[in-house]
């Protein structure tokens, strides 16, 4: 599990490669030189690593040629960073760009200083490919890191398909649902360790199911902060210009049957 000292109410990881008291610093810059002076000032406040995701301004001129100009972003940024660095892959926040295999090997081949992606686009098929050339070790013995001990790795953006995307090679998971199911995220992490076959890889499969279900409510969009405010009494509300969930629409993901099947789940364990 990677432990955050992010605030409270930020995403939680979790991972087979162990790193405890990681700090973690995000960039939403839509210029390569302030993202670069982003990172510096993220190391100077004592910041590990650094996630950017490609900027989605003038869409149409960023994707043109296979994508050239979010590969040299990429590049840039993390020759001049002074910290390891993630790409993020969100296509619903960036415009719609969605960063293709083939792109995402090239600029790690490129890139000693990016240590892994974030794939918030939901493809198993992407994440396999992916995982089939970086956690080879001819991949780090042909193109190692900057920072030895930040290997490239590639890591869910949902808990959502943790199980099928752990068979592929995925290293883990960044889910928002850990900050109100933690025990339940944990306890899942532990059965996507399970042989396939066995009843607790039967267990792994029902545990999927029901953060798949409960995901999918609480990531509409002002469910998390709604959940928590909900549930611990904090969170606030979402930034603006996002509005908070009506308080009516919140009553009813309060009595949604999944999210009170996972609430459940989470009372039961220890």
């Amino acid at each position: 599990m990677i432990q955050s000292r992010a605030p409270k109410n930020a995403h939680c990881s979790y991972s087979q490669h162990e790193k405890p008291s990681m700090k973690r610093t995000s960039s939403m810059s839509r210029s390569t030189r302030e993202t670069i002076q982003l990172a510096h000032s993220a190391a100077k406040s004592g910041a590990d690593f650094a996630i950017a995701l490609p900027p989605g301004y003038y869409a149409g001129a960023l994707v043109a040629n296979y994508m050239l100009a979010i590969k040299n972003y990429f590049i840039k940024v993390a020759a001049e960073s002074p910290i390891p660095g993630m790409i993020y892959n969100f296509p619903a926040v960036t415009s719609g760009i969605d960063m293709q295999s083939d792109l995402i090997l090239s600029i790690a081949k490129s890139a000693p200083n990016i240590c892994g992606i974030k794939l918030t686009c939901g493809a198993v098929g992407k994440l396999t490919r992916i995982t089939s050339i970086v956690n080879e070790q001819s991949f780090a013995t042909e193109y190692p890191r900057k920072v030895e001990t930040a290997p490239f790795r590639v890591i869910d953006g949902f808990i959502d398909f943790l199980l099928p995307s752990m068979a592929a090679g995925s290293s883990g998971a960044i889910t928002g649902l850990a900050n109100f199911a933690p025990k339940t995220c944990v306890r899942f992490w532990e059965l996507c360790q399970a042989v396939p076959g066995s009843g607790s890889y039967a267990e792994a499969q029902r545990v999927q199911n029901l953060i798949a279900n409960a995901d999918g409510v609480a990531i509409k969009i002002g469910g998390m902060k709604m959940l928590l405010n909900r549930l611990f009494g904090y969170g606030g509300e979402p930034r603006r210009p996002l509005m908070p969930m009506e308080k009516e629409r919140g009553d009813l993901v309060m009595e949604e049957k999944y999210i009170k099947d996972l609430l459940e789940f989470e009372r039961g364990l220890k």
